[in-house]
């Protein structure tokens, strides 16, 4: 490529500017001729800190100015945790790449206890999202969740301080900034169905913008694509916001994709499952079919009421 340069939006945490360094990095190597700039972008979801997501508009909230920016063209490109990226982007804006995943895992973090099982009736459990809650109340209804806000460093900081006696992060936060030693018990997530997207970074772009697509298609991880179109799909048809305790995880095996989805209560004490494969070709219409099978499983009705009622104050966002 000539000698032009690509501006990263990017939210200020360190685990954003962990992501966004590690995207600058590879774009450099690829196309040394390229200057890159991060820049910082607050948005909605950093300034609020003291207010359940879920009660405020849930996961645009953390990507919004930084897809005004893109529309406003003042940045190129925003590196986004792929499960706060909302189901429907806006026009003019496309996810240009995706990324090979980290570890999709939800992880365990606990202060005095050797694993999940050896924690005590009524424990308190911080998290920050609905789904997790609802599939923790699901194993353990004896457990106290509380609402967990702030960054990776806030979080285990809090938990240190004996606000919790454990809480639950995605593992691959907790790998990228090199914190996995902290992580006392790994979620199969087979079982504790990870946030869509989980794992996964989208790089998103104007859909316009030639120059950008070009520079970033050697960044797209095929196998990693069709899993999160898959999952995102799922999202879709549910309609799902961070108000609903819906997750969703795909693997790429072979040339097939495996889709596995759930939908709970907020309290844990229903919880539909589905799964299905599909060729990865068929990723989204693989999602379309889980999403049917979750709704006439059941799941419709908990949708229903949610959507009709707001959530509980002790509950936060997918």
């Amino acid at each position: 490529m000539a000698r032009e340069s690509i501006r990263i939006g990017t939210r200020g945490s360190m685990l954003a500017l962990q992501q966004s360094g590690m995207i600058k990095s590879v774009l450099e190597k690829l196309w040394p001729a390229m200057s890159v700039e991060i820049r910082i972008i607050k948005t909605t979801g950093d300034k609020i800190t003291d207010v359940p997501l879920a009660k405020v508009g849930g996961k645009g909230l953390f990507v919004k100015e930084i897809e005004d920016a893109l529309l406003e063209g003042s940045v190129d490109i925003a590196v986004h945790s792929m499960k706060d990226v909302p189901a429907v982007l806006p026009e003019g804006l496309a996810i240009a790449a995706v990324p090979e995943r980290e570890d999709p895992r939800d992880a365990l973090i606990i202060r005095n206890a050797k694993n999940l099982a050896g924690l005590p009736k009524g424990a308190a459990i911080g998290t920050s999202s609905l789904r997790r809650s609802a599939q923790m109340l699901a194993i353990r209804p004896d457990f106290e969740v509380r609402t967990l806000r702030g960054n990776l460093d806030t979080r285990l900081r809090k938990l240190n301080d004996g606000l919790y006696d454990a809480i639950i992060l995605a593992a691959a936060g907790l790998r990228r900034m090199g914190w996995q030693d902290r992580i006392t018990e790994y979620l199969d997530p087979s079982q504790f169905i990870p946030a869509i997207g989980q794992g996964a970074l989208g790089i998103e772009a104007r859909s316009a913008d030639a120059r950008i697509a070009e520079a970033l298609k050697p960044l797209n991880h095929l196998a990693t694509a069709a899993a999160v179109q898959a999952e995102r799909s799922l999202l879709n048809e549910l309609e799902g916001g961070c108000q609903v305790p819906i997750g969703g995880h795909a693997r790429l095996v072979g040339d097939t994709v495996e889709l596995a989805g759930i939908v709970a209560s907020l309290d844990g004490r229903r919880v539909f499952r589905a799964s299905g494969s599909a060729p990865a070709r068929e990723a989204v219409e693989l999602g379309k079919r889980v999403a049917a099978d979750l709704l006439g499983s059941g799941a419709r009705a908990i949708l229903e009421e949610i959507y009709n009622n707001e959530p509980p104050e002790a509950e936060i966002r997918t």
